[in-house]
């Protein structure tokens, strides 16, 4: 019992000292117990844990910044590589352009040059073929010159009755009859007329 009424007269007491004190503030002990908990924790996290968080947001910065100068040195990277390629682009279109028209004024060239030489050669064979054709007339002539002479001694000498066939003689009544009848004398209808 005793330890009942021990238990009874400290309820006494917490409830007796309970209605002088305001039930808002704590204890003074529970205070300063609070205060000192608080600025042992406030300290830890000073040492402690703000200095890794700061690691941690300035390497998080870092990696941030790091992968943004490293996406602008791949910009630039890719801008000059596009710009060597138009350059390049354009620099193979002004060299293929160069190349056709090289290959237009050489194609010309081999043009002319192959019909100089077709006029050329054309030239020459006309020049070939009169050539022919004036000593194969200068062979009808003689041919003829040696038939009309034969076939006119023979004739004359019919006409005449007596043999013109002596060479030199042939030759120059021959000779005679053809000048006469090229410088237009002797008509051919007129010696079928006198016949």
């Amino acid at each position: 019992m005793q330890l009942f009424a021990g238990a009874t007269h400290v309820a006494a007491l917490v409830t007796a000292g309970e209605a002088t004190k305001s039930p808002i503030l704590p204890a003074w002990g529970e205070l300063i117990f609070g205060f000192v908990a608080f600025f042992l924790l406030l300290v830890i996290v000073q040492k402690k844990v703000v200095p890794n968080l700061e690691k941690a947001y300035a390497d998080r910065t870092a990696a941030i910044e790091g992968g943004m100068h490293k996406a602008d040195e791949a910009q630039k990277q890719a801008q000059a590589a596009l710009d060597e390629y138009k350059a390049q682009l354009a620099e193979a279109r002004g060299e293929g352009s160069r190349i056709r028209a090289e290959a237009q004024e050489q194609g010309a060239a081999i043009i002319a040059e192959l019909r100089a030489q077709a006029q050329t050669e054309a030239n020459r064979i006309t020049e070939s073929a009169h050539l022919q054709i004036e000593a194969e007339r200068q062979q009808a002539m003689v041919s003829l010159r040696t038939e009309v002479g034969r076939l006119s001694t023979e004739l004359a000498s019919r006409i005449v009755g007596e043999s013109l066939h002596e060479e030199t003689r042939q030759n120059g009544i021959v000779d005679r009859f053809l000048a006469e009848l090229e410088s237009g004398a002797i008509l051919p209808e007129n010696v079928g007329q006198d016949a």
